[in-house]
């Protein structure tokens, strides 16, 4: 079974060899095993259900509160050729009924479900009618009441799989579970303890840090500007912080979005699309967002604020670094936004007991901001993992910053608190500090003070930066309530007394995530257009670790290309003629010698026989037959896309294509025109200059048709 299932991961999704814990997890379910799976995000946990779905003979249904990610799911395993569904309440009824139909006849391996959809008794019956070999639960804590996300129609999977007869296989799937909400999985699912595979909570590629002590807005800005082009996710507590640093992004020309339960259904999915298909780089957000986002390319998420507790943190921080590409997970720490924490678990319907297990996980959450040691090891600590290493890359472990002694303003601040009797806030401090002509500081005798202006060489943004960072540091406490007054602790009794100095460090200083060499980008650029043709997200096409291999390796044909991962014969089929175009002409531009091609995987696969066949040359006989494009693709059952790839495979080889039927007359001027303007035989810069009814193809066919022109600089 193992080896068939090798051959499935190599044959459809393209990979050699499994990641930590799919072979052990993927043996399990196999031979029938009932199976807890907790693996980090991103550490490829679909594929312990996929693979086994095309080994069972029946059907798979996947259980998942994540909507957008079935959609997601189902675009991808179409890439790869396995027949999917999903079901849910973004459907209309009639195809939704006309996706049961299929599924009752068997016309899927895989069906996607929400977990309310167990609680229609005509779906539950349908269960009971087909054969079902695997049940896999997705996001398996939420069946836990103490999961931070807990779904109380979770409950009734449990009753679902005592219906279902012959039972199927259960696997449970989890990237965030502490050690109680594991056991009640285990206990509410039946699973038994040897079957639990547990490969760590450590994601390699990502690098935590924390940023406290400084203005947020400017190192949000300079963060972004360094990392120019890169996806990321900002998250903030409330709606109105995200619409206000929504709107100082989009003062500062910056390609930004917002998400946020405030806004209509209709706006959120216009936003979160736009993000998904790379129109905007940056998306800003509450914790609305996010869940079942399988964007791999973000490569930053940064909270603005702190989260509730670790689990919420850990899953939204890990949505960078999908792709398993070096990212940033980094936390703007500012121990006031705790209030606002406190608040909405104050504001909340649970009971006491609920209440007070929450406030638990934010002290917890409050601590991490607050920790000097490795930040890895503190977030694998709180997820029950045994004598953590340190990770060695995190900010705190890296952090080599110059200490400044500030402990004479640090003096004058704490002496300026105590002075007003510590019973008022952050602004109002920073305004006596500084000494403003705020008439309430004169009103209650403020400017009489002897610590009055006694840093006003300062202004009042830096003054209230400095007083975050003594917050951070632990010599200022902020109380509950919406306005926290701040109060001296033991420590910075200390330093009045002249017993303890105070040190801060420099700025932090931002780094460039990553640098893209020009393939890349015109690698990028190709999967755009395929993923605007296609009408999916660009890394259903190909993730950016797969484009970052092919612009390394330089594959010279569709056996090299095979070789990177993520290229399976189906993309191959799809997409391997177009990109290696681009690759091949690149290097011949470049004068890149490719006698030995890198390859980054050790196993070598070849072309299999159906790839072999020459697929484009069946594709220019139907041509020469007289069909139309979209007849070759409806009776192939491949895209027009690849059609037109087929077609350009052929003319390069030397076969003889009328382009003149591809270019309406009326257009050929215009496109001719636009390649003139655009100095460029690039497609997007061409497209940019010509009206929408223009297709990428028309373009493609008149570049076809006046190949030795352009290579002159004629056209």
């Amino acid at each position: 079974m193992l080896n068939k299932a090798k051959t499935v991961l190599q044959t459809y999704f393209g990979y050699d060899h499994f990641r930590d814990g799919q072979e052990d997890i993927i043996q399990k379910v196999s031979g029938g095993k009932d199976t807890l799976a907790i693996m980090p995000t991103g550490g490829g946990k679909s594929l312990c259900y996929q693979i086994p779905a095309m080994l069972f003979p029946g059907i798979t249904i996947v259980i998942s509160p994540l909507i957008s990610l079935m959609k997601d799911q189902v675009d991808a395993l179409e890439k790869t050729g396995i027949p999917s569904t999903y079901i849910n309440s973004t459907l209309p009824n009639g195809e939704i009924n006309e996706r049961l139909n299929d599924i009752y006849n068997g016309n899927y391996k895989l069906v996607y479900i929400a977990p309310e959809r167990l609680e229609v008794p005509s779906f539950l019956r349908l269960l009971k009618e087909i054969h079902i070999s695997l049940l896999a639960i997705d996001e398996a804590h939420c069946i836990s009441q103490w999961g931070h996300d807990f779904r109380p129609s979770y409950l009734q999977i449990k009753n679902l799989i005592s219906q279902i007869k012959p039972k199927p296989v259960v696997l449970a799937l989890t990237a965030t579970a502490t050690p109680q909400v594991q056991n009640d999985i285990i206990e509410l699912l039946h699973i038994q303890k040897e079957h639990v595979v547990m490969t760590g909570f450590e994601r390699e590629n990502l690098q935590f840090q924390v940023v406290k002590g400084e203005d947020r807005d400017r190192f949000l800005l300079n963060y972004i500007e360094k990392n120019s082009g890169q996806a990321g996710i900002i998250y903030a507590a409330t709606r109105k912080e995200v619409d206000r640093i929504h709107l100082l992004l989009e003062r500062k020309g910056l390609p930004a979005g917002k998400y946020h339960a405030g806004m209509s259904e209709a706006e959120r999915n216009q936003q979160q699309e736009r993000f998904l298909f790379d129109d905007i780089s940056i998306m800003v957000a509450t914790n609305a967002f996010g869940m079942g986002i399988n964007k791999s390319n973000v490569r930053f998420v940064i909270h603005y604020q702190i989260p509730r507790n670790m689990e919420s943190y850990y899953q939204e921080a890990g949505r960078a670094g999908r792709d398993g590409e070096e990212s940033a997970c980094i936390l703007l720490f500012a121990p006031q936004d705790a209030q606002i924490q406190s608040f909405l678990i104050e504001q909340s319907e649970m009971d006491e007991g609920r209440k007070e297990h929450e406030y638990s996980k934010l002290r917890k959450m409050v601590a991490y901001g607050h920790t000097e040691s490795c930040l890895q090891q503190y977030i694998l600590f709180y997820f029950g993992e045994e004598d953590p290493p340190e990770c060695g890359k995190c900010g705190n472990c890296t952090d080599s910053r110059e200490h400044v002694d500030v402990t004479i303003d640090a003096q004058k601040v704490l002496s300026c608190i105590r002075r007003m009797n510590e019973r008022f806030g952050k602004t109002m401090i920073a305004k006596v500090l500084t000494g403003s002509a705020d008439k309430k500081i004169k009103s209650v005798g403020f400017d009489q003070l002897t610590t009055f202006g006694i840093l006003k060489e300062r202004n009042q943004k830096e003054v209230s930066e400095f007083i975050d960072f003594l917050t951070a540091e632990g010599y200022l406490l902020p109380t509950d309530g919406q306005y926290p007054v701040l109060m001296l602790t033991e420590n910075a009794g200390n330093v009045l007394r002249g017993k303890e100095p105070v040190f801060r460090k420099e700025k932090v200083r931002i780094a460039q995530l990553v640098e893209d060499n020009e393939l890349f980008e015109l690698l990028r650029e190709l999967r755009r257009e395929f993923a605007e043709k296609e009408k999916v997200p660009p890394y259903v096409i190909f993730s950016d670790a797969t484009l970052r291999e092919m612009s390394a390796a330089l594959p010279r044909n569709d056996n090299d290309l095979l070789q990177i991962k993520g290229i399976g014969e189906r993309k191959l089929e799809a997409y391997g003629t177009d990109f290696l175009s681009v690759i091949n002409a690149y290097c011949e531009e470049k004068d890149i010698e490719r006698k030995h091609v890198p390859m980054m995987k050790v196993e070598k696969k070849s072309v299999s026989k159906s790839t072999k066949d020459s697929s484009h040359l069946v594709t220019y006989q139907m041509l020469q037959d007289g069909m139309e494009i979209e007849e070759i693709a409806l009776e192939r059952e491949i895209s027009e896309r690849t059609v037109e790839s087929h077609l350009i495979k052929c003319d390069e080889e030397g076969h003889e294509i009328d382009w003149d039927q591809f270019i309406p007359s009326q257009y050929e001027e215009m496109i001719e025109k636009a390649v003139d303007e655009a100095e460029s035989t690039r497609l997007t810069p061409i497209k940019e200059l010509l009206p929408d009814e223009i297709s990428f193809f028309m373009i493609r066919a008149f570049l076809q048709k006046n190949k030795e022109k352009v290579t002159k600089g004629e056209v």
